[in-house]
């Protein structure tokens, strides 16, 4: 039976009273972020000082071409606070990569950041166990888009032969390919949400959701990916940062 909010506090079955769990505040994400950050870069410190003093230099300076240097250091604290909180986020988002960098899974964990409409099975559709290579797979209205993970070389022929099974299905459907990873022909992590992001829409909404709907006829791989870091976990909360 589902717990109300009333339940909350209630004495459990022991007879001990169960604490609710505490609500996290915007400044504790802060502070995590940054904790998280500063392992991958020590030096996030010096880096958000000195952008936080410059904006506030900036902000002097250009009060005392007005005659109002106080006014403007109370203008520019909020700048330079926002400017600081940017950089942070920017560099917390880095961090969170490279954390997952190298791991299997790595690429469906960055793929979870995209927006817009897109749904991404949890699971590989095409995997060598052998080599640990994976092939994800996305629906949206651009179409349907296929990500590999790992090297060029071995994961073409796991593309193809997965974008020729999905056209048998949907043959009037755009499929786009995408090789994840540092070669040169390969997007890199980091871009791979804004890759796929970036492609153009062709499908409807209702159009969209019948593609994945005969999609999970095919299914995916049955071996599931390793668990890996997930950048949405290990990266602040833009709103948090905020203070909202």
């Amino acid at each position: 039976m589902a717990r109300t909010k009333s339940d909350a506090g209630a004495p459990d079955a022991t007879g001990k009273k169960q604490k609710k769990p505490k609500k996290q505040r915007w400044y504790h994400q802060v502070w995590s972020a940054y904790q998280m950050t500063r392992k991958q870069d020590p030096t996030v410190t010096w880096v958000l000082l000195g952008i936080f003093v410059g904006v506030l230099l900036l902000a002097f300076g250009i009060g005392l071409v007005f005659d109002a240097p106080v006014y403007s250091l109370v203008v520019g604290l909020p700048f330079a606070l926002l400017a600081a909180m940017f950089t942070l986020t920017r560099k917390a988002e880095k961090a969170a990569y490279t954390q997952i960098a190298g791991q299997p899974g790595a690429a469906r964990a960055a793929l979870g950041t995209v927006r817009g409409g897109w749904t991404f099975d949890d699971e590989p559709v095409a995997i060598n166990p052998r080599t640990q290579d994976f092939v994800f797979r996305g629906v949206g209205r651009p179409g349907v888009v296929l990500v590999s993970e790992g090297p060029s070389h071995r994961v073409q022929r796991l593309l193809e032969d997965e974008r020729r099974k999905t056209a048998r299905v949907l043959p009037n459907v755009p499929i786009t390919l995408i090789q994840c990873g540092d070669e040169a022909d390969q997007v890199p992590l980091p871009k791979v949400a804004r890759r796929v992001q970036k492609l153009k829409r062709t499908l409807t909404k209702p159009e969209a959701d019948q593609v994945r709907k005969r999609l999970r006829a095919l299914g995916g791989a049955r071996l599931p990916i390793p668990k890996g870091v997930d950048p949405m976990r290990a990266r602040p909360d833009r709103k948090g940062l905020r203070g909202r």
